[in-house]
C-alpha cells in the first residue's frame, strides 16, 4: 500500500517558494511510491488543526497548474512563524503530530522555509528516530537571505537579489537626472548577512557605477567613517547611492538602525528605520540633500520579476527531496553545490539537518573589500549566474495573473 505524503510551508515569502511547491507536488505524482499529497495551511500550525488540502486533485484542477503555481509569488499554503519546544520537553507535542501522519497514512513530511523551518524539520526527524518512526523528514531550503549554511544559495535569494539589483538600476537613473549634489539611502532586508544588499552591486554597468558605497552587517560599521566615505564620493560623482543593510551594527555589536527593542518568536530583534537614520546623520552633519527608500517587503516576492534559473533550481531541489524520501532517506535538507561558474553548473544533494538548523551563512570577508564600504569582484560573479533569465507570465487587463488562494483569503 502506498502511503501519502503532507507539505507545509513557513517563514517569509519568496517568488521561488511554490516553485519548490510544485516540485514536491509534481514529483509525488511521478512516484511510484506515494499516492496522495496533501498541503498543510499556515505551516506546522496546519499540521495541528488539521488544515489540509489535497494538491493532487489541486493539479488535476488547473491546467498547466505546475507552471502556473510555480510562477506564483508568496506563498500558495501560507506561513506561520510557529517555535516547536523540544522533543524530549513536549513528547505530547510530537505525539500529537505524528498521530495525525499515521491516522492519514503519511510516509513523508517536507518543509519548505528558513532557518527556523529547518529547525522545525531537525525536531520532527530527532522524534522519528527516538520513536522508531518511518515518516521520512525532509526540509526544503528557501530564504532570500541566502543565511542557510550547506548549500551553495537559497531558492528565492536569485529572484530578490534580481529585483534589487534592478530597482538600484532604476534609482541610478532617477538620481542622474539631477545636477546638484544628492544623497540616496537605499535600504535592504538582511539581519545577520548581506548578501541581499550585496546584489546592488550588479546594477552597475558601463554608463552606471552605483552604488558607490555598500554596507553589510559582517563589517562593524562607522558613523565617522560612514560620512567620509559620502564627502569623498560626493565630491568625485555628485550624486552617491548607498546600498546598506538593516542589520549594520557598531563595533560593539549595536544595531545602527532605530530598533523598537522587541523580538519575534525565535529571538530575532524586529528592525526599522536604518536607512532613515542614516538619512537624518547626513543630513544633519552635511547638509546635502538626502532621502532614503526602504525595499521592505517588496523585495521577498517580486513574481512579476523572478529569475529563471531561481524558479528552475527550486522545482528541482523539492523533485529531488521526494525522490530522496522515496529512497528511503530523512533528516536531511536538499542542497546545491556549485560545480562550475562558466557555464554555471551545480549538482543537488542532501544535507543533514542537524549541521544546518540555526545556523548562520555569512559573506566571507575576503568577499568585502578592506575599507568595508563595497564588495569584491569574487562576490559579484557568485551572485550574477543566480539571477539569469525570465519567466513568461500571463496577462489578464494588464496585470500578472497567479493562483487563486481562495483557502488563504479571509472574507467577512
Amino acid at each position: 500500500m502506498r502511503k501519502n505524503c503532507i507539505v507545509a510551508q513557513s517563514g517569509g515569502p519568496t517568488a521561488a517558494i511554490n516553485a519548490s511547491l510544485a516540485g514536491v507536488i509534481n514529483g509525488v505524482i511521478n512516484s511510484d511510491k506515494y499516492d496522495k499529497i496533501y498541503g498543510a495551511i499556515h505551516g506546522i500550525q496546519g499540521v495541528f488543526k488539521k488544515q489540509f488540502i489535497d494538491l493532487v486533485e489541486l493539479s488535476q484542477e488547473y491546467n498547466s497548474s505546475i507552471y502556473h503555481l510555480s510562477a506564483t509569488p508568496a506563498m500558495y499554503l501560507g506561513s506561520c512563524r510557529y517555535k516547536m519546544p523540544l522533543p524530549d520537553e513536549s513528547p505530547e507535542t510530537y505525539k500529537q503530530i505524528f498521530d495525525i501522519f499515521e491516522e492519514m497514512n503519511v510516509g513523508a513530511f517536507f518543509y519548505i522555509g528558513g532557518n527556523d523551518s529547518m529547525d522545525t524539520a531537525h525536531k520532527l526527524s530527532i522524534y522519528a528516530a527516538q520513536t522508531g518512526s518511518d515518516v521520512k523528514i525532509a526540509g526544503i531550503p528557501k530564504t532570500i537571505d541566502n543565511d542557510l549554511v550547506n548549500t551553495d544559495h537559497t531558492p528565492g535569494f536569485g529572484s530578490a537579489a534580481k529585483y534589487i539589483a534592478t530597482s538600484m538600476l532604476e534609482i541610478a537613473h532617477d538620481t542622474y537626472i539631477y545636477d546638484l549634489p544628492t544623497v540616496t539611502i537605499v535600504e535592504i532586508m538582511g539581519r545577520d548577512s548581506g548578501w541581499l544588499t550585496a546584489s546592488a552591486a550588479l546594477a552597475r554597468n558601463t554608463y552606471n557605477i552605483t552604488p558607490q558605497l555598500i554596507y553589510l552587517p559582517e563589517v562593524p560599521f562607522s558613523r565617522a567613517k560612514f560620512l567620509d566615505d559620502i564627502s569623498e564620493n560626493i565630491t568625485a560623482n555628485k550624486n552617491v547611492v548607498v546600498a546598506v543593510s538593516e542589520g549594520i551594527r557598531n563595533k560593539d555589536g549595536e544595531y545602527i538602525c532605530a530598533s523598537d527593542a522587541s523580538y519575534d518568536n525565535f529571538g530575532h530583534a524586529r528592525l526599522s528605520g536604518a536607512g532613515k537614520t542614516l538619512e537624518y546623520l547626513v543630513k544633519d552633519k552635511l547638509g546635502i540633500k538626502v532621502r532614503s527608500i526602504e525595499l521592505n517587503i517588496l523585495q521577498r516576492c517580486a513574481g512579476h520579476l523572478s529569475s529563471r534559473a531561481d524558479i528552475d533550481e527550486a522545482i528541482k531541489l523539492g523533485e529531488s527531496a521526494v525522490k530522496f524520501t522515496a529512497e528511503g532517506n530523512s533528516g536531511f535538507m536538499t542542497s546545491t553545490t556549485r560545480t562550475s561558474d562558466t557555464p554555471y553548473l551545480y549538482t543537488i544533494g542532501m544535507s543533514d539537518l542537524s549541521h544546518i538548523a540555526n545556523q548562520i551563512k555569512t559573506v566571507p570577508l575576503e568577499w568585502i573589500t578592506p575599507e568595508g564600504n563595497d564588495v569584491t569582484k569574487e562576490l559579484i560573479d557568485y551572485i550574477k549566474p543566480l539571477i539569469q533569465g525570465e519567466l513568461s507570465h500571463s496577462f489578464r487587463d494588464g496585470l500578472p495573473v497567479y493562483m487563486d488562494i481562495p483557502h488563504l483569503v479571509h472574507r467577512s
